[in-house]
């Protein structure tokens, strides 16, 4: 795996600073932006084995095929060139690419979701600084369906929850820091927890420990047997600096990349308040933030919303702006009666003011499907109506007058 070399580091680093001045950005948000690709490992992935910082290319299997990282260097023709700021921010935070495709979470934007907006502009201005590398990648090897994008709008709906961190003001700011570290950027626990036969990871083992490339990613909760319980946070700080722990261990696998890339450049503050955070976790985890399970209606609702809706109206509802309309927000959904949501799903709608006709799904769908649809429209995506639409009602309507 890539390893920077101190000196090409400082070519690197000397490079980009001059181009920051020439391209209007300060010397400390470049170096901010530096230090956030660092926490956030994104050389690790971007880089294949002998090949150009960033320029992707590197193999990332999964249990449905594999990916290859993309080029994000400022490439124009192969990298992230022709990507503004808002483009970049919407795929870190939203998982959204420059040409509004849903990206897969192999790159791990459901934790990066939770990066400030300040952060994501930093580490954009960096990247813009790094040398361009003319690289073109076929990113996408999945197994059918799963090379299709559309497929992504079922995992998003169930697993996918957008948002900043959010602090607990009842926790002091450096585990607040560490949270904001372990949670966004860090992403620990896209590796350390397990995950489900949809690559979702099973919230109610969050951080107790998965294998990935082969090696396992150990426990990171306090249980005292297989965990952090028997680590101070100090001890644990020297471990993210060092690879060892005096009298416990070294580090072994993908975690010695992470350490070597990432970890190790952070500053001794960084890696306390990430170790005190972690030591906070308790052995049956419940603070990992994001979307609890599902419940199986909740399932149903986004399977169907994913099958067909989601080809127009997009995933999370956010529609196409003057051809789909959003769901999100949409007074027609959030009416406290469901009847006019139904309506609209089971029977269509004309063009009008610019939009696309929407097709009647009355004799594809039966009761219970458009009245799950419904109802998950209705309560996602922030929509807070009430999910009470019925099978009944539909029944109903499907049986009076159009």
């Amino acid at each position: 795996m890539f390893r920077l070399p101190a000196r090409l580091a400082c070519r690197t680093a000397l490079a980009a600073l001059a181009l920051a001045a020439s391209t209007g950005w300060t010397q400390s948000l470049v170096e901010r932006g530096e230090y956030l690709a660092r926490a956030g490992d994104c050389v690790s992935c971007h880089t294949a084995p002998g090949g150009a910082p960033f320029a992707g290319g590197l193999r990332l299997d999964t249990p449905f095929g594999y990916m290859l990282a993309p080029n994000i260097t400022p490439d124009a023709e192969t990298g992230i060139g022709r990507w503004s700021g808002a483009d970049f921010y919407r795929a870190v935070r939203d998982g959204v690419n420059k040409r509004g495709h849903d990206m897969y979470p192999t790159m791990p934007y459901d934790f990066y979701t939770k990066v400030i907006r300040a952060d994501v502009d930093a580490l954009y201005a960096y990247l813009r600084t790094i040398k361009p590398v003319r690289n073109a990648v076929d990113i996408n090897q999945l197994d059918f369906p799963f090379n299709q994008r559309f497929t992504m709008g079922v995992w998003r709906e169930l697993y996918f929850n957008e948002g900043t961190y959010r602090p607990d003001p009842g926790k002091s700011a450096s585990w607040n820091r560490g949270g904001y570290l372990v949670e966004g950027l860090g992403h620990c626990s896209d590796c350390h927890s397990p995950r489900n036969l949809m690559g979702g990871i099973e919230k109610s083992k969050a951080f107790q420990g998965a294998v990935i490339d082969g090696w396992f990613a150990l426990d990171l909760t306090s249980d005292i047997s297989t965990g952090l319980g028997s680590w101070s946070a100090e001890e644990l700080a020297t471990y993210f600096k060092t690879g060892v722990a005096k009298d416990k261990t070294t580090t072994l696998g993908p975690m010695a990349e992470v350490i070597r890339n990432s970890l190790s450049y952070l500053t001794d503050a960084d890696r306390l308040a990430m170790a005190e955070y972690l030591k906070s976790l308790p052995p049956e985890s419940t603070l990992r933030t994001g979307r609890p399970a599902p419940d199986p209606t909740k399932v149903r609702g986004a399977q169907l919303y994913a099958e067909n809706c989601s080809g127009c109206h997009q995933s999370r509802g956010r529609g196409v702006p003057g051809v789909f309309p959003p769901l999100a927000g949409n007074p027609v959904v959030l009416a406290a009666d469901p009847n006019n949501i139904l309506k609209v799903v089971d029977r269509g709608i004309r063009a009008r003011n610019g939009f696309i006709a929407m097709p009647a799904f009355n004799t594809q769908l039966t009761d219970q499907q458009v009245s799950d649809i419904a109802n998950y429209v209705r309560s996602s995506w922030g929509n807070t109506a009430a999910p009470n639409a019925t099978p009944p009602m539909v029944a109903k309507l499907r049986a009076g007058p159009n």
